[in-house]
């Protein structure tokens, strides 16, 4: 039997793997299907009266974009398998001072507002010499984009006040947000949370009318049980209205018997009105990516930690890493040279995770390789082997003493007297406290490190490196000996230096 697909790839159409790939058939398709789609008006008042009005959506945006534009981006340069950071690369002068109007935390902070609103956000790129000197955030709601068959995007139009302003594609960098159903504009959170917002605003104005002027009363019935004359029955009802009444109060009278009251309002008790909109709070900010923690009237240090640490890790993040990968591949390649954006990373580390990490990485990694991936420190000349391998010890360094030295050997090396600097001092004095704030927390889970501020760089590696070791397992002769040692490498040092 014919199969009817094998007719939408007749034999010529077959390639073989020697002849390479072809351009992407689909985009012509992709360009027509779109058109030129402008900004749809009515969505865009949406989102900005929403940012305007509903509480919770101006919360979650700027806690989101003000955390961003805290973050530092840097410039890294590819050599090889490694990337080296540029010191003041001309892109990071560029975004210290956008343009004449706007800062860097104020240009990172309209974008990531932009693309929680909206979806989208864009930078127009002003220069000269082929090299931008100026970056202006354009507002979504104004742009544009001109689809093409051949380059996917011809350009965009600036549309204000009925005038059409066209850009070139390579003028403008358009950050976007994942749409599942279009192939050009991004989708906003805000978005996926409207029916929440609108609800949420809908409570919030039942709520001011119900307090309003006259209106801070329940609806209901007077039911008049005994007959009564239309004169009694009218004067009834004006100083019931004079006294209890107002132009908003929905109060009904019926002839009857007796005066009753039946109230037929719904009050904030039978409509769990608080809870309603904690609810609509919470469904929000979990579509922001706003953990509840970070808010919560009831959440305790613990908990606003851990709301914290999320919000770094799977909110902030991923928005960084977004904005810096399309500052790679779009503005980058102006200066030139293989970079890449990376904005400093904020997530949070686990202190033991980092240690196991350290000591698996001793039969592996040289010294001067653990300096630099995990210390950011220089190389040394000492530094070519893996921690603790044998090796001549380099001038100005000793080896610890043996863990069976007598005691009374130990405090004589501890003694060494020499000519001692006030720096030599301060290092000996930091090596003591660092020394007895070890040995007091032996054998307890690790709460903090030891902040160094005196010793050498070279030195405070070598005392991190032997603690690793000496304390798994508790070893309280070794951490004696590792700063015995240290301890010798600073006195040694001073004796050189005079």
């Amino acid at each position: 039997m014919l199969n009817w697909l094998s007719t939408l790839f007749p034999r010529d159409m077959q390639r073989a793997p020697s002849e390479g790939l072809r351009p992407a058939p689909h985009i012509d398709s992709v360009a027509l299907h779109n058109g030129l789609t402008w900004p749809d008006v009515i969505s865009a008042q949406h989102q900005t009266s929403a940012y305007q009005h509903s509480p919770w959506v101006y919360v979650a945006v700027n806690r989101i974009a003000e955390a961003g534009a805290l973050v530092p981006l840097r410039v890294m340069q590819r050599v090889g398998e490694r990337t080296l950071e540029i010191v003041r690369h001309p892109l990071e002068d560029l975004l210290d001072a956008p343009n004449p109007t706007l800062s860097r935390f104020e240009l990172i902070e309209q974008t990531l507002g932009h693309l929680e609103l909206t979806g989208n956000a864009y930078w127009f790129l002003a220069g000269e010499n082929g090299i931008p000197t100026e970056i202006w955030p354009l507002r979504p709601d104004r742009v544009t984009i001109v689809p093409d068959g051949a380059t996917y995007v011809r350009g965009y139009l600036y549309e204000i006040d009925g005038q059409r302003i066209p850009l070139e594609a390579v003028e403008v960098v358009h950050f976007k947000r994942w749409h599942p159903a279009n192939d050009y504009y991004g989708l906003s959170a805000l978005e996926a949370a409207r029916l929440a917002v609108s609800s949420d605003r809908a409570m919030a104005e039942w709520n001011r009318n119900t307090f309003g002027k006259d209106n801070g009363v329940p609806a209901g019935i007077v039911n008049i049980k005994e007959y009564v004359s239309d004169s009694d029955f009218e004067r009834i009802k004006r100083e019931w209205r004079a006294s209890y009444g107002g132009p908003q109060r929905r109060t009904a009278f019926l002839r009857g018997g007796s005066i009753e009251w039946r109230e037929i309002g719904l009050s904030h008790t039978d409509l769990d009105f608080l809870q309603g909109r904690k609810a609509h709070r919470d469904e929000i900010l979990n579509i922001f990516g706003l953990p509840i923690g970070l808010v919560s009237e009831n959440a305790t240090e613990a908990n606003a930690k851990v709301a914290e640490r999320h919000f770094i890790e799977r909110t902030l993040w991923p928005k960084l890493v977004r904005l810096s990968q399309k500052i790679t591949q779009d503005l980058l390649p102006f200066w030139p040279g293989d970079f890449v954006a990376a904005f400093e990373d904020i997530r949070p580390t686990d202190a033991q995770a980092r240690l196991e990490e350290i000591r698996a990485s001793y039969p592996v990694l040289s010294i001067n390789e653990i300096r630099e991936r995990y210390y950011h420190l220089p190389p040394v000349e000492w530094g070519a082997l893996p921690v603790g391998a044998n090796a001549p010890l380099p001038v100005g360094t000793s080896a610890a003493l043996p863990a069976e030295a007598p005691p009374a050997e130990t405090e004589a090396a501890e003694a060494v007297t020499v000519e001692e600097s006030p720096t030599v001092k301060a290092q000996l004095d930091e090596l003591a406290r660092w020394e007895k704030f070890t040995l007091k927390r032996l054998g307890r889970p690790q709460t903090r490190p030891f902040e160094v501020r005196t010793l050498p760089d070279d030195v405070a590696f070598e005392i991190s490196a032997g603690l690793l070791v000496a304390v798994n397992p508790v070893d309280e002769a070794a951490v004696r000996e590792v700063f015995a040692s240290a301890r010798e490498s600073v006195l040694r040092g001073n004796e050189d230096r005079g």
